[in-house]
């Protein structure tokens, strides 16, 4: 029997971005998750903040999907001592590999331009990690497989059910001497993803800890998707501007391109250059053609993206930096998704003050970010330190977003086939994950709990403790470290 295992909340409480969870047992450390914080600058003060815990005292750490607020401070922990396998599915380790990569780089560069151009109050300013750190937090990655336990450290086992959010994305169970089972949502995907198959039926755990991004609204699905994004591109294209995009280069990215290939065909936009200024989201597209990984994609799709002969794609930075000052209309479809960081900056810096230009947001963006002011009618936005006007006009279109919606987290929640002890709602801002948790309570009967950061819970047992495990039950992998 062990002894009073906890969880600990160590971040996505309270907020949409940095989540982190450890589980702690009998001197045994687990933490799934490792996300950095975006948005206000209260959160991102916390990434440069130490570790609760002694890195170095962490066994393993299991990843739900690639995502920077999942994965983002990986490097920043390895830097600090940790050593063990981190552990996840096959796409969401590729893609992890490329995220990571761009992360540091990022990182770097801004350190680098903060110290030249002199907006930073450090002397001289450090990126929260470097290339070589997020080197050596990808070759601790390591692949498991899915829907089977996997044994991931002395005395527990995790299995891993595909969440359909991106590519790779997986809800986690982690079992406990086969006593403790607790459920890690992850970010949920919708029950229809434009590209991915549906997610899979949770297993049931005596605790479940449930991600509240879109906690307290639905999505709607109109008779002509994308019609907003679609208009936009007419009214701009015919004023003699440009689009720009800042999307998510994983998933996001590809998601767009879909769409704009569709409108194209459909004749609902006009034929202007598409530029995919985005290394990254095209190092993306080829893991998600990886013949291994083709069986997470819908059966109606051929290939997750347009051809790209027919996309341009800014690979240098001079190409990038021409698509500053476009000489032809067109639509630039960049990163960051929330306008936080990469070369979509530097493209709001010289777009955003010409009234013929449009920005398309295309998903969630967290209180603080600047895809947020941008959609709250902001007219001007700082941007590397010096405040840019906001005159070209700003459109959202919240079709794209992968993430469930309350409806669907509940009917996700349905699908446990034994009632959990207790919800914990995570990963949401306040609102959305108080209004969820009271749905759970309302509407399921279950006990719900918003956690406050760095609060620590019990994990009780089974309720049937010591019960043997079905001879025809899946045997644990192993996993080689």
């Amino acid at each position: 029997m062990v002894e009073h295992p906890s969880l600990r909340f160590l971040g996505a409480a309270g907020t949409v971005t940095g989540s982190r969870f450890l589980v702690e047992w009998q001197g045994r450390r687990v933490l799934v998750d490792c996300g950095i914080y975006q948005g206000e600058r209260e959160w991102r003060r916390r990434n440069w903040e130490p570790f609760p815990v002694p890195p170095s005292s962490i066994d393993v750490v299991l990843l739900t999907h690639c995502h920077l607020d999942h994965s983002g401070w990986l490097p920043r922990l390895v830097r600090e001592g940790f050593t063990g396998p981190i552990c996840t599915t096959e796409g969401t380790a590729a893609l992890t590999e490329i995220v990571l990569r761009d992360s540091a780089r990022l990182n770097e560069r801004d350190a680098e331009q903060a110290r030249e151009g002199g907006w930073s109050r450090h002397d001289p300013p450090l990126p929260l990690y470097t290339v070589a750190d997020a080197e050596l937090a990808i070759r601790q990655l390591r692949a498991v497989p899915t829907g089977v336990p996997v044994d991931v450290t002395e005395g527990a086992r995790a299995t891993f059910v595909p969440a359909g959010h991106v590519l790779g994305a997986a809800s986690i169970l982690l079992e406990v001497g086969q006593e403790v089972p607790v459920l890690f949502s992850g970010d949920l995907g919708r029950d229809r993803h434009p590209v991915l198959r549906r997610r899979g039926t949770p297993p049931s755990a005596v605790t479940v800890v449930v991600e509240s991004t879109y906690g307290d609204r639905a999505h709607t699905d109109p008779e002509r998707p994308h019609e907003a994004f679609a208009d936009a591109i007419r009214r701009t294209v015919a004023r003699g501007g440009s689009v720009l995009v800042p999307a998510f280069a994983v998933d996001r990215t590809e998601l767009v391109l879909h769409a704009l290939d569709a409108m194209r065909r459909h004749g609902t936009i006009p034929r202007v250059p598409v530029f995919v200024d985005s290394p990254m989201a095209l190092a993306a597209l080829e893991v998600y053609r990886r013949p291994t990984l083709r069986h997470e994609l819908r059966d109606d799709v051929a290939d997750p993206l347009v051809d790209l002969t027919d996309v341009h794609a800014a690979r240098t930075p001079e190409e990038s930096m021409a698509l500053n000052a476009p000489h032809l209309p067109c639509i630039i479809v960049s990163a960051s998704g929330m306008a936080s960081g990469g070369r979509v900056v530097h493209h709001l810096r010289h777009l955003l003050p010409d009234r013929r230009n449009t920005v398309v947001l295309t998903g969630y963006q967290a209180a603080g970010t600047r895809g947020r002011a941008l959609l709250d009618g902001a007219r001007e936005v700082k941007i590397h330190g010096r405040y840019v006007p906001v005159r070209a006009e700003v459109v959202a279109d919240e079709e794209f977003s992968v993430h469930a919606d309350a409806d669907e987290v509940l009917g996700w929640l349905r699908e446990l086939d034994e009632s959990p002890e207790a919800v914990y709602v995570v990963h949401g801002e306040p609102s959305a994950a108080a209004a969820l948790a009271e749905r759970v309570r309302d509407e399921l009967g279950w006990t719900a709990v918003v956690p406050r950061l760095g609060e620590r819970v019990v994990l009780p047992a089974r309720r049937s403790p010591g019960a043997a495990v079905a001879e025809d039950a899946p045997q644990p992998a192993r996993v080689q470290v």
